[in-house]
């Protein structure tokens, strides 16, 4: 699903970007030369190899760390640092364990300069869009993986934010709630239509959630091929059609290490 004519918030390009880290024998490569844009209101996954640089182009586009070369713009503006319009949802739930479901999604709301009883209720309404009513005063010990999960993107969406960034969010959960998750992903962001740029190694999870899907290759990481996805809403994994599952070859293959060279 793509943007609406009137959507033109959380256009994210990364132009010529490089990424490297210091090393003891100097800077070491994670990411080459990257160009790459993000059209308002688009979902796009990016999968790779472990340690092919998909995490750090995304902290990059966070703010977390900088280019070696090149820049990161969103709606035009370079990103020198984490900006409280681009929000970020990572494996690890990072609740505050001390605060209730809404307690953690008031928290996030302080920083806008909401009222109390503002920031109630947009809490409590956000919760409820993520399927937790009722569980808002739980704690995060309280909470199943897949809740407190919801809880972050609850959090996350109840800033509005313009662009959202996942680093492979529902890798620690078993098969049935990633399930449920992708089909809740979904759902919240057709509704809110902000950027989404998810980090994934699970390609049946791009297909079911992606416009577009960016494959990388082993570290220094490069865009190796994209692809565009024009498959109905919803998806399921299950019901994947010829196009789909010739796609999902594909990728698979273009992650399938080299063949070792003859001895």
């Amino acid at each position: 699903m793509m943007a609406h004519a009137a959507d033109t918030r959380g256009r994210v390009e990364f132009r010529a970007v490089e990424i490297a880290f210091d090393g003891r024998r100097g800077p070491t490569p994670a990411v080459t030369r990257t160009t790459l844009t993000l059209e308002p209101g688009t979902f796009t996954a990016i999968i790779g190899p472990s340690g092919c640089g998909k995490s750090t182009l995304l902290n990059a586009a966070a703010g977390f760390i900088a280019p070696a070369h090149g820049e990161i713009l969103v709606d035009g503006a370079p990103v020198r640092g984490p900006d409280p319009e681009i929000g970020v949802i990572f494996q690890q739930y990072a609740l505050f364990p001390w605060l209730t479901a809404l307690g953690n999604v008031d928290f996030a709301l302080r920083r806008f300069g909401f009222s109390r009883a503002e920031r109630r209720q947009k809490a409590m309404a956000a919760l409820a869009e993520v399927g937790l009513r009722g569980q808002e005063k739980k704690f995060p010990g309280q909470l199943s993986g897949g809740m407190k999960q919801r809880v972050a993107i609850a959090r996350t969406f109840a800033g509005r934010p313009k662009a959202l960034l996942m680093d492979e969010p529902f890798g620690a959960l078993d098969a049935q709630t990633r399930g449920s998750m992708h089909d809740l992903l979904s759902g919240v962001w057709r509704a809110h239509l902000a950027t989404v740029l998810f980090i994934t190694h699970d390609v049946d999870e791009a297909l079911v959630l992606a416009d577009r899907i960016h494959v990388m290759s082993s570290g220094p990481g490069r865009i190796v091929e994209s692809f565009e996805l024009s498959a109905a809403r919803p998806r399921s994994a299950a019901r994947f059609d010829a196009a789909q599952l010739a796609m999902r070859a594909r990728i698979l293959d273009l992650l399938r290490p080299a063949a070792e060279p003859a001895a």
